[in-house]
């Protein structure tokens, strides 16, 4: 059950958005082996002013449409991080014409006690997932 929030500029249509979402919930299915219906995204956009989003350095240019994810999910092997990198810039390269020069993602890891999908009840721990 990955949360993926994802930061952006302000500007993007909602054709362009629901592009954006669909792409890395693709490459997250294919990276993790997850159900299609495990699905949970929230995007924020930002005033240019708000989001200062630099390269730590590393000299990868930026522009207007640069995507943070933050992917918030159990443990996941160090494999599954790489496909996952590698797919979404891939696909929001393909689907949506994003650099992936402008693609940045961070990894939070949560254990299954972390998590309650409703009912005041822990599914992992419980066994409903």
């Amino acid at each position: 059950m990955p949360l993926l929030r994802f930061d952006l500029y302000d500007g993007r249509t909602e054709s362009e958005l629901k592009a954006l979402l669909d792409a890395v919930h693709r490459a997250m299915v294919e990276a993790f082996k997850v159900p299609e219906r495990d699905r949970y995204q929230i995007v924020r956009e930002h005033k240019p002013s708000r989001m200062i989003m630099e390269d730590t350095g590393l000299d990868i240019p930026r522009t207007r449409a640069f995507v943070f994810i933050q992917v918030t999910t159990r443990p996941r092997t160090v494999d599954e991080k790489k496909a996952f990198y590698e797919l979404t810039v891939q696909k929001l390269q393909e689907r949506c014409g994003i650099l992936p020069s402008d693609v940045m993602v961070n990894f939070v890891t949560c254990e299954d006690e972390d998590w309650s999908f409703g009912y005041g009840r822990a599914q992992f721990l419980t066994g409903e997932l």
